[in-house]
């Protein structure tokens, strides 16, 4: 099978198409730059942006399937390049499964898809619907973007979306080496006690649940149009977590805290703040980051391991393990 991975330079799409290599599949690689680590694998790089129709079509040309993981992350932006990349950019990529004749798409979606004022989740499944009102820009165009995929599944378009949970892992270029630095810069406090339970999961972890959904995806098929909380299945507290990569990285404990009501306060007058200004950096907290730092937030994966056959390989044990090699290589 000929699999397109959109944004396969990046984290998860990096190790979406090792092991897409690994299991005798021909990869094509969608990323804005080329990258040597694909280059080594000998990975078939397709430059482009997923904001230009003409670029994904290009790139899409003569393949079976997309793994679609490209989008802007982040808590804090103008909304308009939110949607600009999860939004028309998904529509993009559905565009090339119609006119190039592709059979199969698998999203990277985000639990952040149906975190509104939930509050604590604990356990919930894929029964959870999609809030009314919308935490941040990159969460209400996840949504977006989740249904118009769903929505699309057919007679002629096979269409899966999977939500991983915090993927980390070494060469993780998004919350580890920030919590790392704020550590470092003697800025970093748990929000609240640090006891509320998160779910994680491994980036290889992650990416094998790509691998196993595009592999059992095809019109008809019992997964088809359905979608799947992915996670490593071991929900930690916050405090673990943030230590345990502190000790990963050789650092002490954090044991400071701050209350979630001040935290709160602070986030609001921070995004106030950059946004008079006009600041294009993302504040150090937000009140998105003030209320995953300070809530449960954890799911049930029984439907991923009973339809995708998932079974997370890598255990946060072993993660942290392979992390702390990592960093003592990369310091």
């Amino acid at each position: 099978m000929k699999v397109l991975v959109t944004g396969g330079g990046g984290f998860l799409g990096q190790a979406i198409c090792a092991q897409l290599r690994a299991r005798g599949h021909s990869v094509r690689a969608f990323n804005r730059t080329r990258h040597a680590a694909l280059e080594k694998l000998g990975i078939e790089q397709h430059p482009g942006d997923i904001s230009n129709i003409e670029a994904v079509l290009s790139a899409s040309e003569s393949c079976d399937a997309i793994v679609h993981t490209a989008g802007k992350v982040g808590a804090w932006g103008p909304v308009e390049e939110y949607y600009d990349a999860n939004v028309r950019g998904t529509d993009h990529v559905l565009a090339a499964c119609e006119l190039n004749g592709i059979r199969k798409l698998v999203l990277t979606s985000s639990p952040s898809a149906i975190r509104g004022s939930h509050g604590d989740l604990e356990g919930v499944d894929e029964s959870v619907p999609y809030p009314v009102h919308f935490g941040t820009p990159y969460a209400e165009t996840k949504a977006l973007a989740e249904q118009r995929v769903l929505a699309a599944n057919g007679a002629e378009l096979a269409s899966v979306a999977l939500r991983p949970q915090f993927i980390w892992g070494p060469g993780d270029p998004n919350l580890l080496p920030r919590v790392l630095a704020r550590a470092r810069a003697g800025r970093l406090r748990l929000i609240g006690d640090g006891n509320k339970k998160i779910d994680t999961v491994y980036v290889d972890n992650a990416a094998e649940a790509h691998v196993l959904a595009l592999e059992k995806l095809d019109i008809g098929a019992p997964i088809a149009g359905k979608v799947y909380f992915i996670s490593n299945g071991e929900p930690v507290t916050h405090a673990f977590l943030y230590n345990a990569w502190l000790e990963a990285a050789g650092l002490p404990p954090e044991t400071r805290s701050i209350k979630p009501w001040l935290a709160h306060a602070l986030g609001a007058v921070l995004e106030t703040a950059y946004g008079i200004v006009g600041a294009q950096t993302e504040p150090p907290l937000t009140r998105y980051l003030a209320e995953q730092m300070s809530t449960s937030n954890w799911y049930d994966i029984g439907a991923a391991r009973r339809d995708l056959g998932y079974a997370p390989r890598i255990s946060i044990a072993e993660g942290l393990k392979r992390l702390r090699a990592h960093l003592r290589g990369n310091p």
